[in-house]
């Protein structure tokens, strides 16, 4: 996306924001976000070309999650200028230190993290703005890295007996997460990553390396959890002291839980089949004990994460993307600077 682009949209943008009453788009009294619906939203957009093709986005879109170009347009393309305005601020301010500290103090890569439950489509959200922000020409290299390779291998679950607990915050490598961000915030040249099997369902022994990128694309069921306070874990940081951006991607929890069963059904049709799948044993099951099984999983795993862990750290993000029952974004929560 060339420059003179991305300078094009911003008169409507203004436009847009001081006229949100009118336009669907407002800020709630006493509240630091400003809330749009997709229609006011959409009118942010630089432009009405979509950087990506059809074929690609059928690529990156998780299973269950029908996103088509006319979202891309709407409701991503803002998201990615809106990104961009941030990196290129940031980029602005790191000129400012350089003279105030009298020193050249180098970039390091901007970090956005991207939150919200299982099934609810976060893991396309990242994948497509790291394809979107990657066209952006100020910064080519983005780098997507979930936190999945942070969880304990299932031999460490096990011995802790919270196995059942996969995907609480206690069954990941705090401080390994926070290291592998920190060292990325550090502009270390390379920063090794543990790669995540979904197949397997585990850590594998193999990892991969990040190199510098210009942004870090961070996605995770709890990346915007703040720093425990007590006990062990303790600590006076959290990966959420890192982010730079935080997006969280939000619905109601009843049908965040349909699109979990709907997807467990899927996935017995295909994945589960795989005989080196760990759910292996769930792809002969019929469909009614197939609907049961997955709605226990969620109703004792997902569904208390979600309420307990997930859910309380949206207000924590500075967008809200609002899905309805159909998959599809229709609001949107942007945080006041």
């Amino acid at each position: 996306m060339a420059r003179h682009e991305r300078r094009a949209g911003a008169g409507r943008a203004d436009r847009v924001v001081s006229g949100a009453t009118r336009n669907g788009a407002g800020a709630v009294n006493g509240s630091p976000f400003v809330d749009f619906d997709r229609e006011s939203w959409a009118q942010l957009s630089d432009t009405s070309a979509v950087p990506l093709t059809a074929e690609e986005l059928e690529e990156l879109r998780s299973l269950g999650d029908p996103v088509d170009l006319d979202e891309v347009r709407d409701v991503y393309l803002p998201v990615s200028r809106l990104l961009d305005l941030h990196v290129r601020a940031n980029a602005g301010l790191l000129e400012a230190y350089r003279t105030f500290l009298r020193q050249d103090e180098q970039a390091t890569p901007f970090v956005v993290g991207i939150a919200g439950s299982v099934s609810v489509g976060k893991s396309t959200t990242a994948r497509l703005l790291r394809l979107l922000l990657a066209r952006w020409s100020d910064h080519p290299n983005v780098a997507l890295v979930t936190t999945d390779g942070f969880l304990y291998p299932n031999a460490e679950l096990e011995r802790r007996g919270i196995m059942t607990r996969k995907g609480f915050p206690e069954s990941y490598d705090r401080r390994a997460l926070l290291r592998f961000v920190a060292d990325i915030k550090a502009g270390k040249p390379e920063v090794p990553v543990p790669v995540y099997s979904h197949l397997v369902y585990d850590v594998l022994d193999e990892q991969r390396v990040v190199s510098r990128p210009d942004i870090l694309v961070l996605e995770g069921l709890n990346v915007l959890q703040p720093a425990p306070q007590t006990g062990e874990r303790a600590s006076a940081l959290a990966v959420s002291d890192l982010i730079d951006f935080s997006i969280y991607v939000d619905a109601h929890p009843t049908d965040v839980r349909r699109w979990y069963v709907e997807r467990f059904l899927s996935l017995r049709e295909t994945a589960f089949r795989d005989p080196a799948s760990y759910f292996r044993r769930y792809a002969e099951m019929d469909e009614a004990a197939a609907r049961e099984r997955a709605a226990q999983i969620w109703d004792e795993i997902n569904g208390p994460n979600l309420r307990e862990n997930i859910a309380p750290t949206r207000s924590r993000a500075g967008l809200v993307l609002t899905k309805g029952g159909d998959h599809s974004v229709r609001r949107i929560r942007l945080r006041r600077l």
